[in-house]
């Protein structure tokens, strides 16, 4: 079938009922556009594993803390939809703002310490609004599966706290970060970076598996240090935070010994342009 763009709600559910009356699945990928590679793998993987397949592009406002990121974040809608056309994309939802809050959502999710670490503490707000609009989105899509990039690990698990609170018959799926041939990971972002940032960008990554090697020998104190200065005496390049943090609490993690698995996360400033990475630790 011929790709669809949709920008009512009146009209998705209209498709989407057809479909599920008929006894088709429905997988959704929710973006903000500006669609990379990362985001096509999220849409092919749904293609294989749906019947029908739902991309929507919605910058949300809600989960910007900053009024300059939000008016900055890039809008490529053209471009986007000439990308999902090539791909096994049924329907594209691009509605306006209006559409998805008709009126005011003051809604407060309670995500416990999932929401007050890392991206919560630097971008308070971020996640009760990331979380409005993902369940505001799911409300109106139905979909049987989602599909989410692991790039945003606290999202990922955001996301999927909130689908148990509140009950939804939603299978979400993260998938691996996709990253550049020079392993910096795929971001709509990375179209702001200078040309000198774009060029150090990468050691982000190197150094974050550089510290893969450091944690048999260091404490993950030492090795949250060590991945810091090293980013840091770039020059170019300015750390937020570099947390190690069991992957299912996001809790600090204090000692390799302790159970679960660790992922290090970290937020980096590339000149204006903030980038965000993650890596998973083997012991």
């Amino acid at each position: 079938m011929t790709m669809e763009l949709l920008k009512t709600i009146k009209r998705l559910q209209q498709v989407l009922s057809r479909d599920r009356n008929s006894g088709l699945t429905i997988g959704f990928v929710p973006t903000m556009g500006a669609l990379h590679q990362g985001h096509l793998s999220l849409v092919e993987r749904a293609g294989q594993e749906n019947d029908r397949t739902v991309v929507s592009i919605f910058v949300n406002p809600n989960q910007f803390n900053d009024p300059n990121d939000l008016k900055n974040y890039p809008r490529t809608l053209e471009a986007d939809l000439k990308l999902l056309s090539t791909l096994p994309c049924d329907y594209v939802f691009s509605p306006d703002a209006d559409e998805i809050y008709p009126y005011p959502d003051t809604r407060k999710f309670d995500f416990g310490s999932l929401e007050t670490v890392m991206e919560g503490h630097f971008r308070p707000g971020h996640f009760n609004g990331v979380a409005q609009v993902v369940s505001r989105l799911f409300e109106i899509v139905g979909p049987d599966k989602a599909y989410f990039g692991l790039k945003d690990f606290q999202q990922y698990a955001i996301i999927r706290k909130m689908v148990a609170m509140l009950r939804l018959p939603i299978a979400v799926f993260g998938c691996d970060t996709v990253r550049e041939a020079d392993g910096l990971a795929m971001s709509s972002r990375n179209a702001l970076l200078s040309k000198d940032h774009r060029a150090v960008a990468p050691q982000i990554y190197c150094i974050l598996q550089e510290a893969q090697k450091e944690a048999r020998i260091f404490s993950p104190e030492e090795v949250k240090r060590h991945v810091t200065e090293k980013i840091n005496s770039i020059g170019l390049l300015r750390v937020e935070y570099f947390e190690i943090a069991d992957e299912l609490t996001l809790k600090s993690v204090n000692s390799w010994e302790e159970k679960g698995t660790k992922v290090g996360c970290i937020a980096v400033f590339a000149g204006s342009v903030r980038l965000i990475d993650n890596i998973v630790f083997d012991k």
